[in-house]
């Protein structure tokens, strides 16, 4: 267990505990002092000694006072060891002189504890109480045992009561910094999950849309060149859908910089009519795409995120099917209820084994239906993939409206 670090309030800084320890010790400090200074002189008023005795009192007084600011200040031992070395040895003087003085060595028994290091605090205490002992038996009439046990029983209760706090105090310290350290290393995994969500995101983001307009693009020029000197309209027509596919491609990158919603959107009427933009922009001569949008006439408000995640999930679901399937139709189906929306894509492709797929991304095509599953499990929903080969497949997709509100 590491020592904790002292200083003038106390075992540790800041420590409730060791602050009122202090405070008690302070007063108690001043209280022996002053009594036994007015026990001096009212018995002693006469004497010799007392101008020296009062003097030396309000010298140990001063020091008391003075000498932990000058030691924090430092924060060095030669102050540290040179204040409560002229503080000790004013009190030892004070008690040769006035044997009435030696119980103020009480609180000096904290303060050599609280400054020194265990075995050096250990042995100051033990001089400290010989003098404690040889002053009350010069006040003693005759030797009595109790003068010898007492102050040797007093000192070890008081240095076993520092010590049990001190380490008390240490342990609590331990446990803080543990609890702060474990806080910490929360809150660095949680940032590296954000980051790893985050990229996760903007994969599926640029899937969804720069990807799959690149790979439309590519199709289209392709098909184009396929057919450039047998069907030269048919090959300008690829290359205007390339164009077309480009535009929006551009302007579905603009807005992924600006705030990642897609274009389509942001025109104004809603996931309906997003859909069925998509579904004239994917539409072409070897697929067409039937859009269906069943709100029971309630036309309900979807959340922006639902909305924008059943249209990436749209856009990544008939890209599967337009580089995939080899569909000649494929249908989007919208069903709006009052506690979830549904999304159904539903192609004549020659279909596939669903257990074959992986469960987490692989490349860029890897991108597919997993990351449909992912961003369907980001807002609690629910992915089912229905498909064998040569029957086509129906994708559903449920998000429910609860939370997203």
């Amino acid at each position: 267990m590491r020592t904790p670090r002292h200083d003038d309030e106390g075992l540790i800084p800041g420590d409730p505990d060791s602050r009122w320890l202090a405070v008690v010790m302070h007063v108690t400090f001043f209280v022996l002092l002053a009594t036994a200074m007015a026990r001096f002189a009212q018995r002693h008023a006469g004497d010799v000694r007392t101008p020296w005795v009062i003097t030396l009192a309000v010298v140990l007084g001063v020091l008391y006072i003075v000498g932990p600011a000058a030691v924090t200040a430092g924060r060095r031992n030669a102050p540290r060891l040179f204040w409560l070395g002229a503080a000790v040895a004013v009190w030892e003087v004070l008690v040769a002189l006035a044997p009435s003085f030696a119980w103020v060595a009480v609180p000096l028994f904290y303060v050599a504890l609280r400054q020194l290091p265990p075995r050096a605090a250990y042995v100051l205490v033990g001089v400290l109480t010989v003098f404690v002992i040889v002053a009350q038996l010069q006040l003693a009439s005759r030797f009595d045992l109790d003068l010898v046990v007492g102050p040797v029983a007093v000192a070890t209760l008081a240095t076993a009561v520092f010590v049990y706090m001190e380490r008390q105090t240490a342990r609590q310290r331990v446990l803080i910094d543990d609890l702060v350290r474990t806080r910490r290393e929360l809150a660095a995994t949680e940032r590296r999950e954000g980051t790893l969500a985050e990229r996760q995101r903007l994969a599926m983001e640029i899937h969804d849309t720069l990807a799959q307009g690149l790979s439309s693009q590519q199709m289209l020029l392709q098909a184009a060149e396929r057919v450039w000197e047998s069907d030269p309209d048919k090959a300008r027509a690829h290359v205007r859908t390339a164009e077309s596919v480009a535009e929006h491609n551009l302007t579905e990158a603009r807005r992924f910089v600006h705030d990642l919603a897609p274009a389509d959107l942001s025109r104004g009427g809603g996931l309906g009519e997003a859909l069925h933009t998509l579904a004239a922009r994917e539409s072409g001569d070897r697929l067409t795409v039937r859009v269906h949008v069943d709100d029971g006439g309630r036309a309900p408000e979807l959340p922006d995120r639902v909305q924008s995640a059943l249209l990436r999930i749209a856009q990544g679901a008939l890209a599967n099917v337009r580089e995939h399937s080899g569909a000649a139709t494929a249908a989007l189906t919208l069903t709006l209820l009052d506690d979830q929306a549904v999304l159904d894509v539903a192609d004549d492709g020659h279909g596939f084994d669903p257990a074959a797929l992986p469960d987490t991304p692989t490349g860029v095509r890897g991108h597919g239906l997993p990351a449909i599953r992912a961003r369907v499990r980001q807002l609690g929903g629910t992915l089912t993939v229905e498909s064998a080969p040569g029957e086509g497949t129906v994708l559903s997709a449920a998000i429910p409206l609860e939370g997203h509100r």
